[in-house]
């Protein structure tokens, strides 16, 4: 136990480091932060990038070749597939506020019970993408940058917009909407 918080800790100062695709310290802080993440998350894959700037949950699981991109929260329980590419400033909620006594503040009703998100493999998140709690992100999906999903996304999707749609099928040659 004592081990996870001293991987925690590091984690917590090595988030700080450039990022990956810097020239010089790039693949040294690449390692770093995923070497440490390994001693902390759920599970941590092959090759994986936690970016700089990342906050992540000890409930993470990351599959091989995936990251996080520069300045995400993947809070909670966020369990990412293989092959996922990720822009930077994504936000992953696995609980939100409760809301539901108009009589007593949002602040005092504490938190709704957790739901874990789910992405497969093989998706690309756009930048500054909100995915709410309990969503399903299916594999070769692609969310466009600035989406709000709060519904699952099936298998080869193109969704963006707030909230996220499903505009068109990768592996199909007729789109969902003929306005598209």
């Amino acid at each position: 136990m004592i081990k996870k918080y001293i991987f925690r800790a590091l984690f917590c100062l090595f988030r700080y480091l450039p990022s990956s695709q810097n020239i010089i310290f790039g693949r040294l802080s690449k390692s770093l932060r995923a070497f440490t993440a390994k001693g902390f998350i759920k599970k941590c894959g092959k090759n994986v990038n936690i970016e700089h700037g990342a906050e992540i949950s000890s409930k993470l699981s990351i599959g091989d070749n995936s990251g996080v991109g520069i300045d995400c929260v993947c809070g909670g329980e966020v369990i990412i597939g293989n092959d996922v590419m990720m822009g930077p400033e994504c936000v992953f909620f696995s609980r939100q506020h409760k809301f539901d006594n108009p009589d007593v503040p949002m602040f005092s009703q504490g938190f709704t019970d957790p739901k874990p998100i789910v992405i497969g493999d093989d998706v690309w998140i756009g930048r500054r993408v909100m995915v709410m709690p309990g969503v399903h992100i299916g594999s070769h999906c692609i969310i466009g940058a600035g989406a709000i999903v709060t519904k699952d996304i099936p298998d080869w999707a193109i969704a963006a917009g707030s909230p996220a749609v499903v505009k068109k099928y990768r592996n199909r040659s007729s789109n969902v909407n003929s306005n598209i």
